[in-house]
């Protein structure tokens, strides 16, 4: 299974979840993608960087290896899609977030190899977060699920105009309890606002994303378990066109809010539990 998913234990309740940062695929898919898809370009581009500063917290980083083309481990595994009525890509994508195919002619997946692709790739993923998400709580009472995402910020076949730097999703408030949304909205309130400002640092909470297949399904807080995706506007730390460069300067802006973030989670998580704050300090 180290081949699909990466897991590294840490002894705080926080665990980040990195399902969409993997680049890796299989020979027998590779075969098949034409230049767009061996190109992989709707990945989340240098999380695993990005994030690098929550070490300091203690962090279990669970993170896929594999393509999100291979099959997307953030997606409801039945095929039913998270967004009824707007558009989106399946279980095992056949195109980019702007449509264009990723394989050649009729070489794209059917629902029988969708299934095989289900079964081998996306399941291990789900089974070692799980495991991970049992034995946090198991240690400490509870559990905090950070979901690490990005994406370009306009992408008009997904959603109109530019999307805020910040987008915080928990369902419409399921995936967590209201004092961690709270907490983590107002740690994004402090963040610089300049408005037109290509590092305007803009926020939404459960705007066009709410939480995908992993939010939705790992957060449940009747079970101390607290779930919160953030889907962060690629802009904010890198170019987002290829080569996809890794931007130090604008990253040096946006990780303190992002630090502020977890601290917030992290901190109101343990006010919930009653135990002692196992974070940094905000």
């Amino acid at each position: 299974m180290d081949d699909i998913v990466r897991v590294r234990r840490g002894g705080s309740p926080l665990i980040l979840s990195m399902p969409h940062a993997g680049t890796e695929i299989p020979q027998e898919v590779a075969r098949r993608l034409n230049e767009t898809g061996l190109a992989v370009p709707d990945t989340d581009w240098w999380i695993p960087r990005l994030y690098d500063f929550a070490d300091a917290l203690d962090p279990t980083v669970v993170e896929a290896r594999l393509s999100r083309y291979v099959v997307d481990v953030n997606r409801d595994p039945s095929g039913t899609s998270l967004y009824p009525g707007q558009a989106t890509t399946e279980l095992c994508p056949t195109t980019t977030f702007d449509g264009e195919p990723i394989y050649q002619d009729g070489m794209a997946p059917g629902a029988l190899e969708t299934g095989i692709r289900r079964d081998r790739y996306f399941w291990p993923y789900h089974i070692a977060l799980r495991s991970e998400i049992d034995r946090v709580r198991e240690a400490h009472g509870y559990a905090l699920l950070y979901d690490c995402h990005s994406i370009r910020s306009v992408v008009p076949r997904l959603f109109e105009g530019p999307l805020p730097v910040f987008s915080i999703g928990t369902n419409g408030g399921q995936s967590c309890a209201p004092e961690i949304e709270a907490a983590i909205t107002a740690a994004l309130a402090e963040a610089p606002q300049d408005e037109g400002s290509e590092m305007d640092l803009g926020y939404v909470v459960n705007g066009r994303f709410k939480g995908g297949w992993i939010t939705r399904h790992f957060g449940e807080p009747d079970m101390r378990v607290h779930a919160v995706q953030m889907e962060l506007a690629q802009k904010a730390y890198m170019l987002e066109a290829p080569p996809w460069t890794y931007d130090e300067d604008k990253a040096a802006q946006t990780r303190p809010v992002l630090r502020g973030v977890l601290d917030a989670l992290v901190e109101a998580g343990a006010r919930i539990a009653g135990a002692p704050n196992e974070g940094g300090n905000r």
